[in-house]
């Protein structure tokens, strides 16, 4: 099974980029003084490799359902009992309990 890892890049490139911009902003405490590259930098490349690392353990962890947990209605049903008016019992003796055979 062959993945690319175009996505995860790119993922992980826009939250470095958005770090970036963010840090560069808010580092250097207004725009009378110089702004702040170091931490910039320092941040873009953490955030950078956070999300690549989250999102190699997401891909990894993913697996693929069986083909029969695709089929029936998803509904637990029980095939005792029909449908409409007759699923109410008539007294509390009918009822159905998990331990009734025991």
């Amino acid at each position: 099974m062959r993945t690319s890892v175009k996505g995860p890049l790119m993922f992980s490139a826009f939250f470095a980029v958005l770090a970036f911009v963010a840090v560069l902003i808010f580092a250097s405490g207004g725009s009378a003084r110089a702004p702040r590259f170091d931490l910039a930098f320092t941040g873009a490349g953490i955030a950078f490799i956070v999300s690549l690392v989250v999102a190699a353990m997401l891909s990894m962890s993913h697996k693929e359902n069986a083909d029969y947990l695709g089929k029936g209605s998803g509904v637990n049903l029980s095939s005792k009992r029909g449908h409409g008016a007759s699923d109410v019992p008539s007294s509390p003796d009918d009822t159905e309990t998990p331990d009734a055979g025991r």
